[in-house]
């Protein structure tokens, strides 16, 4: 049974999504880095330890990100791409069967 949708316009908008997620990814590995490098400060109080945790906690959260446009290819029905691919290669045009 075909789809209503564009399982091909789906797979697309997931890819672009992961190249931006591949962008900032470095960006995000940096700021961890300097999370860390704070947390080692010299007599830090335990109150601004958590925060420091919690923001490498929510860059951390970037792997879910992740996880959701695998959960999002996963999703779209085996096949249901590459029919649609074969019938945008070859028309529309109605069976006369």
């Amino acid at each position: 049974m075909p789809i209503k949708w564009s399982a091909v316009k789906v797979s697309e908008a997931m890819d672009g999504m992961e190249q931006q997620v591949s962008l900032i990814a470095p960006f995000l590995d940096g700021a961890r880095v300097r999370v860390e490098a704070a947390r080692q400060i010299a007599d830090l109080p335990q109150y601004i330890d958590q925060y420091l945790v919690r923001l490498i906690t929510d860059i951390d959260r970037i792997d879910y990100v992740k996880t959701a446009i695998e959960a999002v290819r996963d999703a779209i029905p085996d096949g249901a791409i590459e029919a649609e691919q074969d019938r945008n290669r070859y028309g529309s045009r109605q069976s006369l069967i």
